[in-house]
């Protein structure tokens, strides 16, 4: 999953983000991870692939930035790993100077599943993600160095409830950059064979220097159009710190599994 950045919304993504939700009207398993910020543990299966098809943004008050779109693959490499690559196509469009896109930063990243659920354990994944500085720093469209981010996630169901939670820890040296920590907890609940519905909050440390820790939510829908194809949503805004970091973000994507 990438981090995701502040800046002034657009209506070209409004569009396409209205576009999504009202095609909102599988497998009867869905976890969590997109759309929301806080991941999952599970992998997926050995030869198995998955897709993520997505565009994002988070308004704040210098501006908008966001991916028109995110392509994310993910294929399961062993049992137990999965391994993943994400491309964004970002855009940064300022309160003040010209509208900035291009391919951003790249993500490479490798789940593997430590632990598995069990009736009193939880399922227990390491998720470590690489992010590349391949987008434009000057154009706001990357970061400028490399990051990483060394997280643990966490699973457990019952019924047609779940849960994930878990988090860790952002390493970037770059400009005014700031190692630190992010949490989040999410929550779930499958309403049907087609249709499930859940929230999450989340906590980030400092990230940019002078720029402060920030909290968020986000609430969010899945809709099954069958076993291999899902239409996400979710939308949400900063808690804290809310007019620099998030005071509005959204998320409409395609999952494709096969």
């Amino acid at each position: 999953m990438m981090e995701r950045r502040t800046h002034k919304f657009t209506g070209v993504f409004a569009i396409l983000t209205g576009v999504l939700c009202a095609a909102l009207c599988a497998s009867s398993h869905v976890h969590a991870g997109p759309p929301y910020q806080t991941d999952d543990p599970e992998p997926v299966a050995t030869g198995a692939h998955e897709l993520y098809i997505a565009f994002e943004q988070t308004r704040a008050q210098d501006g908008v930035s966001g991916t028109l779109p995110l392509l994310e693959l993910n294929y399961g490499a062993a049992p137990d790993l999965q391994v993943g690559i994400g491309i964004p196509y970002g855009f940064d469009d300022p309160r003040h100077g010209a509208t900035q896109h291009g391919v951003g930063d790249i993500e490479l990243s490798a789940k593997y599943r430590l632990l598995q659920e069990s009736k009193n354990q939880p399922m227990l994944s390491f998720f470590p993600l690489v992010v590349l500085p391949s987008g434009d720093h000057d154009k706001a469209l990357g970061n400028g160095k490399p990051q990483l981010f060394l997280p643990l996630w966490l699973q457990k169901d019952w019924g047609d409830w779940q849960s994930n939670a878990g988090g860790g820890y952002w390493i970037n040296h770059a400009t005014d950059a700031r190692n630190h920590w992010f949490f989040g907890w999410q929550l779930q609940r499958r309403i049907n064979d087609y249709w499930t519905l859940g929230g999450e909050v989340f906590h980030s440390g400092e990230e940019v220097r002078g720029e402060g820790s920030s909290s968020g939510f986000n609430a969010g829908v899945t809709y099954a159009l069958n076993e291999h194809n899902h239409l996400l949503f979710s939308a949400g805004r900063g808690l804290s710190n809310v007019e620099a970091v998030n005071r509005f973000s959204s998320y409409a994507g395609y999952q494709l599994n096969w």
